[in-house]
């Protein structure tokens, strides 16, 4: 049998390429879980324009590895 290594529950993964923005679909660059469960991406402006608010619902949120989400400075405090 071959071992498989699965990510922890608490881990959000990155959207993916063909994911799409909740708001407009512009290309996902945020992915934010909620605190039932239920995941949200959002395009780079949308996710920095609702960011006071997202920091408000976020559980857990993972980025894009090249994008700069200015909530996560507001979730660190």
């Amino acid at each position: 049998m071959t071992p498989t290594l699965t990510p922890p529950p608490e881990t959000v993964s990155p959207p993916a390429a063909d994911e799409r923005c909740d708001r407009c679909n512009a290309a996902g660059k945020l992915r934010i879980t909620l605190a039932g469960g239920s995941e949200l991406v959002f395009c780079g402006h949308h996710a920095n324009k609702y960011a006071d608010d997202l920091v408000k619902i976020t559980v857990r949120y993972a980025t894009d590895p090249e994008f700069s989400w200015r909530g996560a400075d507001l979730m660190a405090n």
